[in-house]
């Protein structure tokens, strides 16, 4: 299991954990694929972090799956803009911190009764 963390990234929390909710527990292969073609730019920097954490643990892409990719908040940088008669307006300019954890597949093969269909024909059988 291998992990890669970017710390302090100017992007909203809220935006990037809509992107990485997609990715959790996908083959990291077909997740870098999907987020290349995702236009946004958590997209590009959830990507970069978890190609970062893929040559952490020399792993090949195909190799590995998302164990788990967080975003957690960062620090929020606060700045003002003028309005009319002399106001200022608080502008939130937020941070956030991109944790992507990978770990080797494990093959999950079905058993016969896996399903619960197949565990109703099995009793219906035994009757």
């Amino acid at each position: 299991m291998s992990k890669a963390l970017l710390r302090f990234v100017r992007l909203s929390p809220t935006k990037a954990r809509l992107i990485a909710r997609e990715i959790q527990g996908m083959n990291a292969e077909i997740a870098l694929a999907s987020l290349e073609f995702t236009p946004n730019k958590a997209a590009r920097l959830i990507a970069k972090v978890l190609a970062s954490a893929i040559a952490n643990g020399n792993y090949e892409a195909g190799n590995v799956e998302v164990a788990s990719c967080r975003i957690d908040t960062g620090p929020v940088l606060r700045r003002f803009t003028p309005r009319a008669r002399g106001r200022a307006t608080p502008i939130r300019k937020p941070t956030s911190h991109i944790f992507v954890e990978v770990a080797e597949m494990i093959d999950k093969k079905p058993t016969k009764h896996s399903s619960r269909r197949g565990k109703k024909v099995a009793q219906s059988e035994d009757k």
